[in-house]
Order: C-alpha cells, then structure tokens, then sequence
C-alpha cells in the first residue's frame, strides 16, 4: 500500500525561492534581526561585506556592527526605535568588518509585523558606499579648494551670475575692486556695476545673450565702484550649463585695467610726440635750402617793386607785376607744403597713389638735399593705389633722403624710384602685388653690422648732435602699419638702397583717383566771403557738379527746402546768424542721406566749443585744393 504525501502549498514555494534568491545576493547585505537586535538570519553579501559566517552571527546582536563611538551613544537601539515607531529608518555611517576595517555604508531598517501588527523583527538591508563617499569627498574638497582658490584672488574680480543676472557670490577680488561686500551686492542685478548710459543702451543683458549665444562675451569698458568712481575694466562673460545644455548661470570675471589704459594711452602720445619731433628734425635740415629758395623769391618782389616804382613803361610795368605774382605764389606753395607736412594730425590712412605724393613733395624734398648733388626721380606710372597716412609718408621719405645725403658727402645721386612687384607665396610677406618706394644712393654703405642694428630706435652712426637715431625707426614703423615691409640693401663703399613695400590695393571703381558723380548731381555751397564762395564754385563746376550758392544760413536753408534733389551741402563753418554746423544739423534733418562737408579757416581742434557737433560731419580745413575735395567727397 503507498502512501501518498501532501505537496507543498504555493506560498511555501515562493518563501523558498525568495530565501534563495536573497542568500544569494552578494551586493547587498540583507539579513533579518529579531525585535531585540538578534541576527536570526545571513545572506552572502552580508558575508562579503562584514566578514562573518552565518554560524559565526546568527544569534548575535547586530550592534557588533558599528563602531565603539556610536555604540556608546546608543545608535544601534536608536535605529530599531526609529524603525519601530516611524516604519522606517534610513542612515549612513561608519561600521565595522569582522577584521576590524571600516567601511562607509548606506542603512535602510524596516520593521516587520504580522497581521495584527505585532512587531515580529526587523529587515536590515546595508550596502557599502565607500568609493562612492571617497569620490563625494574628492569633489566636495576639490570644490572647497577651487572656492578658498577664488575667494582668496585679489587681482581679478570672479563672481557667479544667476540666469537673470542676479549675484550669487562674491570673492575678495571683486571686493576690493568694486568696492562692495557680498552682503551689499548678492542677490542684487550685476547691470549696477555699469555706468547709466550703458544701462541705458541695454549694454548689461546684450552681454548675458550675447555670452548665451556665443559661448562667450569679451569687452572693454568703464566700469563703477560702489563709491562712484570708474575703472576701466576688462570683462570676460561665460555661460554655465547643465549636462542637458540648459542655462544655470554665468560666471563672469573682472579686471581692472585703467592703469594699463593709461600706459597705452601715454604710450600712444610718447609715439606722436617722437613723430613731431622727427618731423621738425627733418624740417630742420631744410633750413639752408628754404633760407636760399626765399630770399631769391624776396629778391623778385624787393627788385620788382623799384622797377615798379621808377617806370612809367606799362609793358615793363606788367611784366614785373606777373613776375612778382609767380614768385609770391611759389613761396605760398613752399609755405603751404611745409604746414601741411608740420602739422600735429591723428594716424589718418587712406587711398593714396606714392607717385602723387612725391610729385607734391617733391619741391620739399629737393631743399633737403645739397646743390652739389643730383636727386633723381624714377617714378613707374599706373601704380595701384596704396593704404598709408600722407604725412607720414611724406615723414618717412624725406627721412630716408636725409639719411642718403649725409651718406654721398659733397657730391653724388639719390634717386627715388616707384615700382610694382609680386611677392610669392611662402614668403615674408603675403602673396600679392606691392608697390615699391625705394631710395638708393651712391654713398658710403653700410657695414652687415651697422644694417643689422639700422631701424634700432635711437642707433645712429652720426656724430653727437648730429642725429637723433629715430629715422629710421620711424620710417619702419610707419610701413609696419601699413602692413608693408622694410628692405636694405647695403655694401661699404657702393651705397645704400632702402625699399618700402605696400600692399597693392584693388583698382577702384575710378582710375583717376577721383570720385564718381551724376552729371547733374546737385551741390549747395555756403561761405560769406564772396571771393572764397566764388572759387568754391569754380573748384565744383570743374567736376562736373551743378553748383548752387548762399552768402549766409538762411539763404541757404530757403535753398534746401525748395530743392529737393540736392545731394551734397559744402559749407563755411563760421557765419554771422546761422552757423554751418547749425545749418549743417537742419540738413541733416531735412535730408539724412545728404553728403555734408563742413569747412573753416580754424582747424578742428581750435573749433573746441562745436567739436562734438562738428564730429557728426566730414571736415576740411581752409586752405583746401582740388584733391581735398575729391577726398572728402569719395
């Protein structure tokens, strides 16, 4: 007879799958204690973690697990409180293997209960979090030094910006250059730093898009303390996203350069100053040749007045009259070349042909060389227009004759050339077409170590008295800026050849230098001088304009208005009633696509009390010529 047993229940059956499935856990420490803390059960992570075997624990109390410290300050039966009363207790902390190491563990502590609710035990689950911790506490005193690093810059002003552009912190640099405590500024809007006409042009929240879009904002600007005072900072603004890309803040980083603006800006004027002061050098060693060109001119006005004054003949008469004429005209010429040449102006680059501006020079030029020599041109005709600033050039030219005249003695040649070349690829300078403005002579030479040294500020190989050594310094400089190049060629005993090259630029839209019009394009011209009003006219018909003219403000104002295609309004600044500039504002208003040029007698900076206004418009200074015009008015 069989007997037949009773299979297990379902229930029975998952109790032991689950059973397994948490001894065989190795990740997880999860064991079970009894309402008094009595381990009554062990799975495999709790092994690996702690140490012990299960018949090594089991009736063991679980407090062996932590430390002597927390032991003494009861935490194991605080736990099991907590556990008890709250359903739950969650910690972390130090405990302690079987060996005696610690590790770092993450607690989560469940009370169990039947279902009448009396409490049976508890289920401990106990994960080790130990390089987790070790990496938390990397990061946190990696961020701690990063913040003491910040905190503790005193040059650079390093603050955190919200996405609205509040302060969210502050660092010692940012103190002393501002002026502010972090109280005063944190939660406050960064755009208090910046002075009320950028506020106003909306210039702070134009930097926090701009860095948004751009990945960065870098400028230059002026800056306000908390006492009023500017600086004149440098701002970099970054912004700080999240893993996803979305906007968490900016940091932004403030320095204050006003004492390095200020060096520029000193440096700067120190230039221009060395610039005028190699200019009067150079018109100083004109002196002789002037002295000689004017008392011949004086000579023609002295003799042509005693004839005037002891002939009644009318040919001879007229004759010495137009004699006289020419020669005051030669002088005002001279003069003029030398005013122009002398005068104190800001770097002004523009569209220039080398050959014109030596043809002009050229009676300059001629003075500064003895008449025992000979001083040839060789210009190449239908050079491209250069980029340079004329008197600068002017400058560097009448430098390197002066430099080739002490080099030749009593006699010999200087000849200034003009040429075309293309520079290849690979080379010192980028490919392309150059003009060439050399001077060479036949002098003296140069040693390879007195050339090395040539363009050294303040080398000079002249007697004492006799030089400043800044020539040719300011000569290289000057092709320096025009993005050109200087060249010597030099050999003791055969002479000196010094080339500058600057880039060609491309043929403009006019061949001639001029500037294009319609041919009945209309232009108003204002002076009350009638004889400076009529040569305008003159100067304008010659181009090609149809020319109106007013004696005064108002006359011309009636103009305007009735005139509708108008397209350039030239006129004196200074006018009894309605002053140029005056007129000039109502122009503007009246047409804002008009050309106006503005002209005075009195150069731009005397003109202290309108420079702001006088700003607005093109300006020319009296006397002009033709090629003034046609400047201003390309």
């Amino acid at each position: 007879m069989s007997v037949t047993r009773p299979s297990p229940s379902s229930s029975a059956i998952e109790a032991e799958r689950l059973r397994l499935f948490i001894s065989s856990i190795t990740d997880y420490a999860i064991y079970t204690l009894s309402p008094e803390g009595i381990v009554t059960s062990w799975n495999a992570g709790a092994q690996r973690f702690k140490g012990y075997r299960e018949d090594e624990i089991l009736g063991q109390h679980f407090s062996r697990f932590y430390s002597a410290e927390d032991r003494a300050a009861g935490r194991p039966a605080r736990a099991l409180a907590a556990a008890r009363d709250t359903g739950r207790f969650e910690d972390e902390g130090w405990r302690v293997r079987k060996d005696g190491t610690r590790f770092w563990a993450s607690v989560v502590l469940d009370p169990i209960r039947d279902h009448d609710g009396v409490l049976l035990g508890y289920a401990k689950i106990t994960r080790d979090i130990t390089d987790r911790r070790r990496e938390q506490e990397a990061l946190h005193a990696s961020e701690e030094r990063f913040r003491l690093l910040v905190q503790g810059v005193t040059d650079y002003a390093i603050y955190m910006l919200s996405p609205e552009g509040l302060v969210t912190n502050w660092n010692e640099g940012a103190r002393r250059i501002k002026g502010y405590d972090s109280d005063d500024v944190v939660g406050t809007h960064f755009e208090r730093f910046y002075t009320e006409e950028d506020r106003a042009a909306g210039l702070p929240m134009y930097a926090l898009a701009t860095a948004r879009r751009e990945g960065r904002f870098e400028r230059e600007g002026w800056r306000v303390r908390k006492d009023g005072s500017r600086f004149w900072a440098h701002v970099v603004i970054d912004p700080i996203t999240d893993s996803m890309g979305g906007l968490m803040g900016y940091a932004k980083v403030t320095r204050d350069v006003t004492e390095r603006r200020a060096a520029e800006e000193a440096l700067a004027r120190t230039k221009e100053a060395l610039f005028q002061s190699q200019k009067l050098e150079s018109i100083g060693q004109l002196t002789g040749g002037l002295a000689h060109d004017f008392n011949n001119l004086l000579n023609v006005i002295s003799n042509g007045l005693d004839i005037l004054r002891n002939t009644g003949d009318r040919a001879i008469r007229v004759k010495t009259i137009d004699s006289m004429a020419r020669a005051a005209s030669r002088g005002a010429a001279l003069t003029q070349q030398l005013l122009t040449f002398a005068r104190q102006q800001p770097f002004q680059p523009e569209r220039v042909r080398v050959n014109r501006v030596i043809d002009s020079f050229e009676a300059v030029l001629r003075r500064a060389v003895k008449s025992s020599m000979q001083l040839e041109l060789q210009l190449t005709p239908g050079l491209p227009e250069i980029m340079a600033d004329v008197p600068q050039l002017e400058s560097a030219v009448l430098n390197l004759v002066v430099n080739a005249r002490d080099a030749i003695g009593d006699t010999g040649t200087i000849v200034i050339a003009s040429s075309l070349r293309s520079e290849p690829e690979g080379g010192a300078l980028p490919a392309g077409n150059y003009v060439c403005l050399s001077v060479r002579d036949n002098g003296c030479g140069m040693p390879p170590e007195v050339m090395a040294r040539a363009v050294e500020p303040f080398f000079t190989t002249k007697e004492v008295g006799k030089g400043t050594g800044l020539g040719l310094s300011q000569v290289y400089g000057t092709v320096q800026q025009a993005k050109g190049e200087l060249r010597i060629a030099s050999q003791p005993g055969q002479g000196t050849d010094i080339t500058l090259l600057f880039p060609a630029l491309p043929a403009a839209s006019d061949g001639d230098g001029g500037c294009h019009h319609e041919a009945a394009e209309k232009v108003l011209l204002v002076d009350d001088q009638f004889d400076v009003l009529d040569i305008t006219a003159q100067l304008f018909s010659s181009l090609g304009y149809e020319v109106l003219s007013a004696n005064n403000g108002t006359e011309a104002l009636d103009i305007l208005q009735r005139t509708p295609d108008l397209r350039i309004l030239f006129s004196d600044v200074v006018m009894p009633g309605i002053t140029g500039v005056e007129l000039a504002k109502a122009a503007r208003q009246l047409r804002p696509e008009m050309k106006i040029i503005l002209s005075s007698g009195y150069m731009a900076a005397a003109l202290s009390e309108q420079k702001e206004d006088l700003a607005q418009f093109d300006f020319i200074g009296k006397p002009y010529r033709l090629s003034d015009i046609i400047k201003k008015l390309r």
